[in-house]
């Protein structure tokens, strides 16, 4: 008896260490990220261009009449001007330009036609020369976004667009390199046809 009972202490012992080098060894050990759920990030949905991200899509959606995007190069301030703007939202389409992106962002987003100027794009300071490569993405985008809607561009001073930029709703980044290749889309108002709505 005397045996016994000195081996069910000896037990109890033994795992009343082990209970405490337990905790100790939780309380010590790195900490870790609790895991991710598994989430598909390249899906398709019919009807979308496949560059039109879950996050832009969001963006795009959250913004109202009157809000503006500004669809910049890889050269602008982005996350300077992205943080003054209404989301402080910036969002990088990595391997696109800009008149793609603006092509399929107005693929789906409605352009504002209750105002004078819904489009503009960044344009050289006062003594400065617009360079062919300039004229050649102004003319892309043009062609891009004319697909869904026949409002003209107008020109902002290159300084002045970085002031409208830090206004924007949002601010989206592409790996444009063609000097300036940065514009700004005014969201308007989807019609009972389906179109943009205009006055």
């Amino acid at each position: 008896r005397w045996s016994e009972l000195m081996s069910v202490l000896l037990l109890q012992n033994m795992v009343a260490r082990f209970c405490i080098l337990l905790a100790a060894a939780q309380a010590f050990a790195p900490s870790r990220p609790p895991a991710r759920p598994l989430t598909v990030r390249a899906g398709l949905l019919k009807g979308l261009d496949p560059i039109l991200s879950a996050e832009l899509l969001f963006t795009l959606r959250s913004a109202g009449h009157g809000d503006v995007i500004a669809v910049v190069d890889c050269n602008f301030p982005a996350v300077e001007c992205a943080s003054k703007t209404t989301t402080g939202d910036l969002i990088t389409l990595a391997g696109v330009d800009c008149p793609t992106a603006l092509g399929a962002i107005a693929s789906v987003l409605p352009v504002d036609l209750f105002v004078d100027d819904p489009l503009k794009h960044m344009s050289p300071s006062p003594g400065n020369e617009l360079p062919a490569l300039g004229k050649e993405v102004h003319d892309d985008a043009r062609a891009a976004v004319g697909t869904y809607c026949d409002a003209d561009w107008q020109p902002v001073e290159r300084f002045a667009f970085y002031e409208e930029a830090r206004k924007a709703f949002a601010v989206v980044q592409c790996l444009e390199r063609r000097p300036y290749g940065c514009f700004l889309i005014q969201k308007g108002v989807v019609g009972p046809d389906g179109g943009d709505l205009r006055p």
